[in-house]
């Protein structure tokens, strides 16, 4: 059975009871079954529900939708919709969330890059009893959003820097450099945390460098990999917290013929086959499409079947992905069918054991 690193969660600890969710939440693959209601005669309900996201364009947006759409495919009567603007604009993205309020009373899974905008959407939509899961990027303070599905992004940064010091020498010296695609933005704010920490404890013979902003669109981050380089010519190793820094990097040094490392997060299609070629030591995965998976379909259940919504954090884990599993990993991202069921196994072991994946969320 495949599973996940789960780490502690280092600031919202205190495991809670565990919650009685049915069997009906075991993730079955696309010929299994529906989900809907059993016996002779009965009737599905229909349901409306969403996925309102931050931006259709960057890749771990693209697998947390594909994650929801599945879910939602899964069961009779759930009428599914998604929306994200082409880009991150957290103004357009506040009228869609707005939007969704009108067609989508039955539920709405949430995330975004831009979480000081929703406080009070996200109060609006629960004063008005709209169930909503917030995944990736947790609910802002004040929101009334009371269950999130995420990682602890400080793990996905220190799996990541924890592989770099079994390429390096012991002893070995130099920079290495840290890039920040989205300052300020917690998600990312925290894996170069992770990374950090655990470098300057392991090794600290190595000379941080940073973090150092990016950028979250493909050519400025391309750009900005590139100056950075520039500017630090001797690094032994680059490390981007980003779906793009890792697509960047990878370009970059198969075209400069470089000797130095380079590794970041989330699983573009390039960056898998950049890490394949040797152009990157290592991708440190959040498994977004997890998370869509697991949001939308606690949304289904409690829209058609009752039941209720669990409260706190649901940290579903991560993944390193490196030379011993790359091929692997390529042939789960080929198509919905093939990520369906390669996660099936990972979603009905969390299932089952609920109360090892959600503690208190403080907000």
């Amino acid at each position: 059975m495949r599973s996940l690193t789960n780490a502690a969660p280092s600031r919202r600890r205190n495991a809670v009871a565990a919650l009685a969710i049915t069997s009906t939440l075991a993730l079955t693959a696309a010929c299994g079954s529906d989900g809907g209601d059993s016996g002779s005669g009965s009737s599905t309900k229909e349901v409306d529900l969403s996925f309102v996201y931050a931006t259709s364009t960057i890749n771990a947006m693209q697998e947390m939708a594909l994650g929801a759409k599945a879910a939602a495919g899964e069961r009779e009567g759930v009428n599914y919709s998604e929306s994200a603007p082409a880009g991150v604009n957290g103004p357009q993205q506040v009228q869609m969330f707005q939007s969704a309020m009108q067609t989508s009373k039955d539920g709405i899974l949430f995330e975004t890059l831009t979480p000081d905008l929703f406080t009070r959407p996200l109060g609006q939509a629960t004063d008005n009893d709209i169930p909503i899961v917030s995944i990736d990027t947790a609910p802002p303070e004040g929101s009334g959003v009371e269950f999130f599905v995420g990682n602890s992004n400080e793990n996905v940064g220190r799996i990541l820097a924890e592989e770099l010091i079994k390429q390096l020498p012991e002893g070995q010296g130099g920079k290495v450099v840290l890039g920040n695609a989205i300052p300020g933005l917690p998600t990312i704010e925290e894996r170069l945390a992770g990374m950090k920490e655990l470098l300057e404890t392991e090794r600290p013979d190595l000379e941080i460098v940073g973090p150092l902003a990016t950028a979250n669109e493909p050519t400025e981050n391309f750009n900005a990999w590139n100056n950075l380089l520039k500017a630090h010519p001797d690094a032994v190793a680059y490390l981007g917290a980003g779906a793009q820094d890792s697509v960047s990097l990878a370009r970059l040094h198969e075209s400069t013929n470089a000797t130095w490392l380079a590794g970041a997060c989330d699983l573009d299609p390039a960056a898998l086959e950049g890490l394949k070629n040797g152009h990157l030591f290592a991708i440190s995965s959040p498994e977004h499409w997890l998370k869509g998976y697991i949001g939308l379909r606690l949304l289904a259940l409690n829209a058609q079947e009752g039941e209720e919504l669990p409260t706190g954090w649901w940290n579903p884990g991560e993944l390193l992905v490196t030379a011993d599993n790359v091929d692997e990993i390529i042939a789960r991202q080929k198509d919905e069918d093939s990520r369906a069921a390669w996660f099936k196994d990972v979603a009905e072991e969390q299932f089952a054991n609920i109360d090892d994946y959600i503690t208190e969320l403080e907000n």
